[in-house]
């Protein structure tokens, strides 16, 4: 079956009007609103003493990795708030590796600390140094 230029010409239109209708419509301004939807901020081992500023609505995720050599571990306690009604855990646990995660919601404006420690875990036979590693990081929530 041969279709003309004009045939297909008209079927596309079709498709593009059909297209068009079923797109949901989008208000002025309401596309900038979806584009500056919350962001997601990752701090990691290396961000400990870092200062970041977020936005009402942000997410920061904390992702601390432990490690394992010779018979010790040293293990990440899962990351706190100081400041739970500005700075909500909404998730967070801890691995047997000795990796620890968890994400904050940026709640109301205001400053809370995130904080974790690392602390050794020996195996039967091994000791650990008896030295406890903080890690922290400042959190100032802008109100949109």
């Amino acid at each position: 079956m041969k279709c003309s230029a004009a045939a297909w010409g008209t079927a596309l239109t079709l498709v593009t009007v059909m297209a068009a209708a079923a797109a949901p419509a989008v208000a002025h301004g309401q596309a900038s609103d979806r584009a500056r939807s919350a962001r997601r901020i990752v701090l990691t081992n290396s961000d400990g003493g870092r200062a970041v500023t977020v936005t009402s609505g942000d997410d920061i995720e904390v992702r601390l990795t432990g490690n394992r050599a010779n018979g010790l571990t040293y293990s990440w306690s899962r990351p706190t708030s100081s400041e739970p009604t500005v700075l909500e855990r909404v998730s967070g646990g801890t691995t047997p590796s000795g990796s620890a995660t968890a994400v904050f919601h940026a709640e109301h404006g205001g400053t809370a600390t995130i904080t974790a420690q690392r602390r050794c875990h020996a195996d039967r036979g091994h000791y650990c140094p008896l030295v406890v590693t903080p890690w922290k990081a400042k959190v100032k929530v802008e109100v949109k």
